[in-house]
């Protein structure tokens, strides 16, 4: 496929043009080198998909999701309020967003303060083009591949998607092998609710280790992520127990994104 280049909503307004979606990068997805890959699947699989996009670029902010479970309610506001006044000024309707974190504030916590837009996560909208026909998946990529996937607290619990995810992987034609917590019974990767800022508090073990053991349990030879934040503690996880070389971690973005092969 040849290169294209993202354009900002900024770019696509000076030109008298329309984004039909909003892509929400999200601090990880901008910021963090593993989750830029991320980032650069996605938007590979949205220009694929016909689908015309932009981002913020520079005017996107963080969307406070983190202030906000750390406690400080005045800042997440502050936060929110800038990036409202952003949206609302482009006339912003649908939003796609690999971060289930910005996915969850954007959709179910933005409402409250006056911003209210579609918000879709990348699973959802990933399965909904592959459903349509308009990406497809070839054949055999990940054949034989036993993928397990770990459900993101903020994608499973808090919103109920758990099949999406799981779909994407069926149609990769791979082994789709779940631990033993999952979907509704999952265990969290370790970093939501601004965990992953702080030192850990005293316990007897992590739970991205605990977590590890799960992911080990189910053998399998690729782990699927939804969610930049859980990709960290995950891929944290394998290493702490040296099975980097046999255990791939790979975000659902980029396992379609090699099946298309982009």
């Amino acid at each position: 496929m040849s290169d294209f280049k993202v354009r900002t909503m900024a770019n696509m307004v000076a030109a008298g043009e329309e984004a039909e979606i909003l892509f929400w990068v999200g601090c990880a997805g901008s910021f963090d080198e593993r989750a830029q890959k991320i980032t650069k699947a996605v938007a590979k699989i949205l220009h694929a998909g016909g689908i015309k996009f932009a981002i913020l670029g520079t005017e996107e902010a963080c969307t406070g999701d983190p202030a906000k479970r750390a406690g400080n309610e005045f800042l997440f506001q502050m936060m929110a309020m800038q990036n409202i006044a952003t949206l609302d000024a482009y006339g912003i309707k649908k939003i796609v967003t690999a971060c289930p974190h910005c996915f969850n504030t954007l959709k179910n916590e933005y409402p409250a303060l006056g911003g209210n837009y579609e918000v879709l996560h990348h699973t959802t909208l990933i399965n909904q083009l592959l459903s349509q026909g308009k990406i497809s998946i070839q054949g055999g990529a990940f054949q034989g591949k036993r993928i397990t996937y770990h459900d993101s607290c903020y994608l499973g619990r808090s919103n109920n998607i758990y099949e999406a995810p799981r779909e994407i992987i069926q149609k990769l034609d791979a082994a789709l092998i779940e631990m033993n917590r999952s979907k509704a019974n999952g265990l969290c990767c370790g970093a939501g609710g601004a965990q992953m800022f702080k030192e850990a508090e005293v316990g007897k073990k992590e739970v991205n280790l605990e977590r590890a053991d799960d992911m080990l349990q189910a053998m399998p030879t690729v782990v699927a992520a939804a969610c930049p934040f859980c990709m960290t503690m995950l891929s944290d996880g394998i290493k702490h127990h040296n099975k980097e070389a046999e255990i791939e971690v790979k975000d659902i973005a980029e396992l379609v994104a090699s099946a298309m092969d982009l």
